[in-house]
């Protein structure tokens, strides 16, 4: 199993995981190692390693930098995507690629399936859309796997962010007109071992899926769980929450209103159900802490 972005979140998890797996020689890449907007890299890693499954887990994932560095946005999301899915292509070997629930608007407050129009509404999401085309287009054997609201004890999320300023200032400000499902990116690396085991047994159900952790919530309530979860751990300077409008915080990017995602389908095809995020957030915290 090769895996390219290894050093964000999923990647690091799915290394983590993999590495503990009998049976999977996982080759975990960071993009020191391979660039996944080079031709020349991605050519070079496959041949040398010959995987059986590759999976992408490189990302330009700042949402309010894309609309800045656009450029760059589309090179990781879109362009790299493609060399490494034609790459892929001329070897035979399928390509897992994980992508976004900001493809969508968030219009459809019931959440979106996998059948649902994308119409993504920053430069982030189209970014992401354009690299699941990409990979539609050039490689028929895969399997993208739209994830949201990624969390983990490592990188740059929204978890570790709501940490720092909760030891720091006495009152936060959190969203609560954005609706959606915090997930773990250790239980993303589940979801794709389960269904990289299954593929390996011969199952070919190539094509787009989604997963999230279960229940929907707020940026508001996120950051009420996770504080709750911290302060069994650690007191902080924070004593409450300010519940406000997205536009009050002046993002660069706009989100979507209710990125929820419909998990039926992998649930269906791979029989991979959804974990509840505060099983997995109380998991995480307690990892931060020394405790697992």
């Amino acid at each position: 199993m090769l895996i390219i972005g290894a050093a964000g979140q999923v990647g690091h998890a799915l290394a983590e995981l993999l590495e503990k797996t009998p049976g999977i020689e996982p080759v975990a890449l960071n993009r020191r190692q391979l660039d996944i907007t080079s031709k020349d890299d991605i050519r070079r890693q496959l041949d040398k390693h010959l995987p059986d499954y590759v999976v992408n887990c490189a990302g330009f994932n700042r949402v309010d930098a894309a609309e800045r560095q656009v450029d760059q946005a589309l090179a990781v999301n879109r362009d790299g995507p493609g060399l490494l899915a034609s790459a892929c292509a001329e070897l035979s070997i399928p390509l897992l690629h994980l992508s976004s629930d900001y493809v969508f608007d968030g219009h459809y407050a019931s959440g979106y399936s996998e059948d649902d129009e994308p119409s993504p509404p920053c430069r982030f999401g189209r970014s992401k859309w354009e690299g699941e085309e990409r990979v539609r287009q050039l490689q028929p054997q895969h399997l993208i796997l739209r994830v949201s609201w990624i969390f983990s004890g490592r990188g740059h999320n929204f978890l570790l962010r709501t940490l720092e300023q909760a030891r720091q200032d006495s009152v936060l400000e959190a969203a609560d007109d954005r609706r959606g499902c915090p997930t773990s990116a250790d239980d993303v690396a589940r979801v794709v071992l389960a269904i990289l085991r299954q593929l390996a047994c011969g199952i070919e159900v190539w094509g787009t899926y989604h997963y999230c952790g279960a229940e929907i919530t707020t940026r508001y309530g996120f950051s009420e769980a996770i504080l709750a979860a911290v302060r069994q751990f650690e007191e902080l300077k924070v004593t409450s929450i300010r519940a406000v409008s997205t536009a009050d915080l002046h993002p660069l990017a706009e989100r979507p209103a209710s990125s929820v995602l419909k998990c039926r389908k992998l649930l269906s095809t791979f029989g991979v159900r959804q974990r509840p995020w505060r099983v997995e957030l109380q998991r995480v915290i307690r990892e931060l802490y020394g405790e697992s």
